[in-house]
């Protein structure tokens, strides 16, 4: 239980024997617990807006600084990202040329070896030579052209067809076969059957005209050793060697039969057969060699002396870009992972909008408890009033008239002396432990109201 000489007890026991309502003191002793207690709610509060503002200044000044140094990261991240980028961009190119490059060299790959290829050469130039002697010393004797340098051009000339032909079978034979050999292998295998017969018929031709040269060498050499053995059947004792009309006309004879083997020969279908078909499967002959050789020779060409070289340097530039890219790449990772740190770091900070909404909420609270603060000072003076009042109309009916007067008079003139010195009389302090002159509710404790009033009184008049 509470000691009886506490305050409250004594003034609620007063105002029970006075008959004075309680209901007025116990508001006023709940709005005095309720003002206390805000009062330390709301010096809490003052403290955590105080608070609230500096965690809000000290947040915004670390990401402050925080940000600055990030985004002196995220520049280098930008910048060796895009050096790395455009290097690995420039490795792309030279990677797609070389794979293009060995695309190529693969497809370039010839269905003959080197050496096939160079002796399909060797074969081309061979029938080119032939053609080209057949036509000098042939046809430019049949027409008569005396100035060996025109001879030897018209030959040459001659000897082009087989240059002219190479395109016609390159494209109308080779290439077709080449790209697409199961569409065109009808028309290729055709083609080499038709030059193999043609090839076989003028072989044959130019046999049997061999044939008949050969005998007709034979039949004339016979016809010369007959006219020696003619001419050395003359006396060999007679002063002059002079030959029988009889020998003379067997020489002539034989002579005769010589000439006519020439001319037999000259104006045989074969002679002219041979020659024809010769030129002409000498000049289809080279254009299939060289049709076959220069392919051959232009792919190793290319596969060798100009694809394997650019391939060669486009791999040095990608080894030269790799070294590049390297440092770049740890540079660009350290600087990733600082800032990545940083970043980190960063959203560790309090986010200044929930700082924000903390220190608005805080004042929001603050402004509550101070409206609340109001309500229950207001409340205790009212309630104090209250009280005052009701002791004052329990006091009254005990005095009687000139009392009342009296204490009217005082009250009225004690009333316009303290307007002058009242603030005076509440600033001035009192030492520590010295109880205040007046009890609760503003009454001398331990005097009951009416003989307060009388005191008073008496004091006055004395």
């Amino acid at each position: 239980m509470e000691p009886t000489n506490n305050p409250d007890f004594q003034h609620g026991y007063s105002s029970g024997v006075e008959g004075v309502n309680r209901e007025t003191y116990e508001g006023y002793l709940s709005s005095q617990v309720n003002k206390d207690w805000l009062q330390e709610r709301i010096q809490e509060k003052r403290t955590e807006v105080t608070d609230a503002e500096r965690q809000l200044t000290e947040a915004t000044e670390s990401r402050r600084t925080a940000y600055a140094e990030l985004q002196n990261h995220a520049l280098q991240v930008e910048r060796l990202d895009k050096q790395v980028k455009q290097r690995e961009a420039d490795r792309q190119v030279l990677e797609t040329d070389r794979d293009k490059l060995r695309e190529r060299r693969t497809k370039a790959a010839p269905d003959y070896s080197l050496l096939a290829g160079l002796l399909f050469l060797v074969a081309g130039i061979s029938f080119l030579a032939g053609d080209l002697i057949i036509s000098h010393e042939i046809v430019a004797y049949a027409l008569n052209i005396r100035n060996p340098n025109e001879a030897w051009a018209f030959a040459v000339g001659l000897a082009m067809v087989s240059i002219l032909l190479k395109p016609a079978y390159d494209r109308l034979i080779e290439k077709p076969y080449q790209e697409n050999p199961e569409k065109n292998h009808k028309t290729y295998e055709r083609f080499k059957i038709a030059l193999a017969i043609f090839s076989v018929l003028t072989l044959a031709v130019l046999g049997w005209f061999r044939y008949e040269a050969y005998r007709t060498d034979q039949l004339k050499s016979a016809i010369n050793k007959s006219v020696r053995q003619l001419q050395l059947n003359t006396d060999p004792t007679a002063a002059t060697q002079t030959l029988s009309p009889a020998t003379l006309n067997q020489i002539e004879k034989q002579l005769n039969e010589s000439s006519e083997l020439n001319l037999a020969l000259v104006n045989s279908p074969w002679a002219l057969l041979s020659f024809v078909l010769s030129g002409i499967l000498f000049a289809l002959a080279g254009a299939v060699c060289l049709g076959i050789a220069l392919p051959v020779l232009s792919a190793f060409w290319f596969r060798w002396l100009q694809a394997d070289i650019k391939i060669w340097k486009l791999r040095r530039r990608i080894k030269r870009l790799d070294k590049e890219i390297e440092p770049l790449d740890a540079q660009l990772a350290e600087q990733r992972t600082r800032q990545n740190v940083l970043q980190h770091n960063l959203d560790l900070l309090p986010a200044l909008d929930e700082l924000k909404e903390n220190r608005q909420t805080a004042i929001a609270d603050l402004n509550e408890l101070l409206a609340e603060l109001k309500l229950a000072q207001t409340d205790s003076r009212i309630s104090n009033f209250n009280d005052g009042y009701g002791q004052g109309e329990a006091t009254r009916t005990v005095l009687n008239d000139d009392e009342q007067r009296q204490l009217r008079k005082e009250m009225l003139s004690l009333h316009n002396g303290s307007q002058a010195t009242g603030s005076h009389r509440t600033s001035e302090p009192r030492p520590n432990g010295t109880p205040p002159d007046k009890g609760m509710n503003g009454k001398p404790p331990g005097l009951r109201p009416y003989q307060t009033v009388r005191k008073f009184l008496s004091d006055d008049m004395g």
